[in-house]
C-alpha cells in the first residue's frame, strides 16, 4: 500500500489513487486511541513494538479519513530540521 522512497520523500498507493508525498517519515501503525473534542481529534498511533505517536488533527479530517480503533494508519511526518540535545 504504502513504501518509503528514501531520497525522493514518499509514494502511497490508496485504492486506484497514487499519491506523491515529500516527507521522508512515514511510519505504519494502528489506531490505539481516538479523543474528539469541540474541534480538533487526538489520535494515538500504536506503531509495531508499542511506541506511541499522538497527532492532534482537525475534527473534520479525522471524519474524513473514517479513523476507527484498530485501523490501520500511517502517521507522515514532515520535519525541516531536528534538533539533538543532551544532559
Amino acid at each position: 500500500m504504502g513504501r518509503l522512497r528514501h531520497h525522493f520523500g514518499c509514494e502511497m498507493q490508496i485504492e486506484e489513487r497514487r499519491m506523491n508525498i515529500s516527507a521522508r517519515n512515514l511510519l505504519k501503525g494502528r489506531v490505539k486511541q481516538l479523543t474528539p473534542g469541540a474541534v480538533n481529534t487526538e489520535v494515538t498511533i500504536e506503531l509495531p513494538g508499542g511506541a506511541e505517536i499522538v497527532s492532534i488533527i482537525t475534527k473534520s479530517s479525522a471524519e474524513r479519513l473514517h479513523l476507527s480503533q484498530g485501523q490501520e494508519v500511517y502517521a507522515v511526518i514532515k520535519a525541516s530540521d531536528v534538533m539533538v540535545a543532551t544532559e
